[in-house]
């Protein structure tokens, strides 16, 4: 099984990424990006490229003579965009998206980058634009986006009938589905060499896992002599088949499409999900909803009280943290001793556990930036995911169920949709029993009302 390092051999890529995996550190970058613009306004769907770029102040400038898109150095120091504006809107807008994560790696002003321009692709630059596309996808379907996708159908037919309703790449689609879905499944991307070894074999170049996947599958690791990938010999042909793939034990279902080539190769990309048949995996729990009090929380066992404060003052006096401080005064009191005494920890993404007696505990996660009204969210989501990272640790390791309201989602003005995938992706998804509660009466919809970026 190939390792990053006999893989993936971009400079740009090296420089990213060294010694962590390239796609999760492309990914996680790319979601950062939507993380500081959702808190500063940006709002979908439809997630507006043009606008994320505004955001970034990199100029976006159309340009007939060139074939899609290209990053181009400025005069002293930053980068600006050029695009064809000829092209289709959803070309349009992945290659803006694609170019904006060009920007993502750390060495992005020393040439120009051209999206598909095959005349100024050099060795292994097709990497490079690989990893532009999975931060592409990230960007123009964001987590919390599009959260119906879960129940969707996986058969390749119905996702490229979504993909034109959508109107995003198909890799784009896949990505989204497969980080949604319950089933035990992952999305893959894998391509034929035109030269080198084993150039008439087609080799995953990344895969990503669902929820419930729980195998390894490599960059780089070598699909049979006679896998149905051989059949997408075009654009957007379909193939369908039953396979055994290296180091998993399973036979998988296998769905595919023939996608663009690399920029240079004669052959098509394939894109595809690879599903584990139903009854061989074990189903990771989801998010459990009840109405209730949260500072009353149900079960056995140790329970713990997770909630979110903000980084300017230790003393709670609103929303739910509000309810904590009256209904455990020696937690407040903790608390405020505790940021007193480590003021340097009293900052985004740190927290601080306090134990109430041997069945129950309090979490407080400093991921609120301020408090007071704001046009923008005062959520952090980046730091609200640190924490529930370490949450998660806590959980496992003292077999702890958490009990929450939709936490982010009141006064820090938060999307419930991106916080509910926070939840699932450091919580549920590690078999952490997780419950949030809703107040008898109150309002049970999963997203809080953003602005758009311009409004005022």
């Amino acid at each position: 099984m190939a390792t990053r390092n006999q893989f993936w051999t971009h400079p740009s890529i090296l420089r990213l990424a060294r010694p962590s995996d390239p796609v999760g550190c492309i990914t996680q970058k790319a979601r950062d990006l939507v993380f500081d613009a959702i808190e500063a306004g940006w709002s979908g769907p439809p997630f507006d490229p043009f606008a994320l770029a505004d955001h970034l102040k990199l100029p976006v400038i159309p340009r007939e003579d060139i074939l899609d898109a290209r990053t181009i150095p400025m005069e002293g120091e930053g980068v600006q965009i050029e695009f064809n504006p000829n092209r289709p809107s959803g070309r349009i807008r992945f290659s803006i998206a694609h170019e904006v994560a060009h920007t993502l790696f750390p060495d992005c002003q020393e040439r120009v980058r051209n999206r598909a321009a095959r005349e100024h692709m050099l060795g292994d630059d097709w990497q490079l634009e690989l990893l532009c596309n999975v931060a592409a996808a990230e960007l123009l379907m964001p987590i919390g986006s599009f959260p119906d996708l879960k129940d969707k159908a996986r058969s390749i037919d119905s996702l490229m009938e979504l993909r034109k309703q959508y109107d995003v790449s198909t890799e784009a689609l896949l990505l989204r589905v497969v980080r949604l879905t319950d089933a035990a499944c992952t999305m893959f991307c894998a391509s034929r060499r035109d030269q080198g070894d084993a150039s008439d074999r087609y080799r995953i170049d990344y895969a990503v896992g669902s929820r419930s996947w729980s195998h390894s599958l490599a960059s780089g690791v070598l699909l049979p002599v006679s896998t149905i990938m051989r059949e997408c010999t075009a654009i957007g042909f379909t193939a369908k088949g039953d396979e055994q793939w290296p180091g998993i034990p399973p036979k998988l279902h296998v769905e595919a499409v023939g996608i663009p080539p690399f920029p240079k190769h004669r052959y098509p990309r394939v894109v595809g999900i690879a599903q584990v048949p139903d009854g061989l995996t074990t189903a990771r729990p989801r998010i459990t909803y009840l109405r209730g009090d949260a500072t009353r929380p149900r079960g056995l066992g140790l329970r713990i009280i997770c909630h979110v404060v903000n980084d300017k003052t230790p003393r709670w006096g609103g929303g739910f943290a509000l309810g904590v401080r009256r209904g455990f005064s020696d937690v407040q009191q903790d608390f405020m001793s505790w940021a007193e005494q480590h003021a340097d920890l009293f900052t985004l993404g740190n927290a601080q556990l306090c134990n109430v007696d041997d069945t129950l505990a309090i979490f407080s996660m400093i991921c609120q930036k301020g408090y007071g009204s704001s046009r923008t969210p005062r959520v952090r989501y980046a730091a609200m995911k640190t924490c529930l990272d370490r949450l998660g640790d806590i959980a496992v390791t003292s077999a702890a169920s958490i009990h929450m309201p939709r936490i982010g989602c009141g006064q820090a003005g938060g999307a419930w949709d991106i916080v509910s995938e926070l939840i699932d992706e450091s919580l549920c998804s590690r078999g952490i029993s997780v419950t949030v509660y809703d107040l008898p009466g109150s309002d049970s919809g999963s997203s809080a009302v953003q602005k758009g970026l311009f409004e005022a």
